[in-house]
């Protein structure tokens, strides 16, 4: 049998800032592994006490907000299909959608997050994942997400 063995790639926090606009404290991933083109990818995010959003949310019991895992799948999400268009051209992401989102345990510092994206469709520059948030393989959250790419005035 002659079966095509597909190269799952990695990305680490340069290249992610190559790809994205985003930059602290509003990055929220550090790391992309197991890429497979524009299909899927997970995301690491390692959860840290000095993140601004602990300062609030919760003074004595630190939570990561919910909003904040949302954004980070759907940034691990952006990360691969602007990498996937390499069209030389910065683009930006725009998100248009989150649905289904649940949250089922709460994110700490400590924790290492993984965000797991699966694309569910692409037509034209709208995409959409399906993605899923774990802490030590338990599932933290999950939500859908779909996003517009544009290419960045470079003006």
């Amino acid at each position: 049998m002659n079966e095509a063995v597909s190269v799952l790639e990695s990305i680490d926090i340069m290249a992610i800032l190559e790809l994205l606009p985003h930059r602290y404290p509003f990055l929220m991933v550090d790391r992309i592994i197991a890429i497979d083109g524009d299909r899927s990818a997970v995301g690491i995010k390692n959860v840290t006490a000095n993140e601004p959003h602990f300062l609030g949310h919760f003074p004595g019991s630190p939570v990561m907000p919910g909003v904040l895992i949302i954004e980070g799948m759907a940034q691990t999400a952006g990360a691969i299909c602007t990498r996937a268009t390499g069209k030389g051209v910065p683009q930006l992401v725009y998100f248009m959608t989150i649905d289904n989102a649940k949250f089922r345990k709460p994110v700490v510092p400590g924790d290492r997050l993984e965000y797991h994206v699966a694309q569910t469709k692409k037509r034209g520059n709208i995409w959409k994942f399906d993605c899923v948030a774990k802490v030590d393989d338990v599932k933290v959250a999950e939500a859908s997400v779909s996003a517009m790419l544009v290419a960045r005035d470079q003006s």
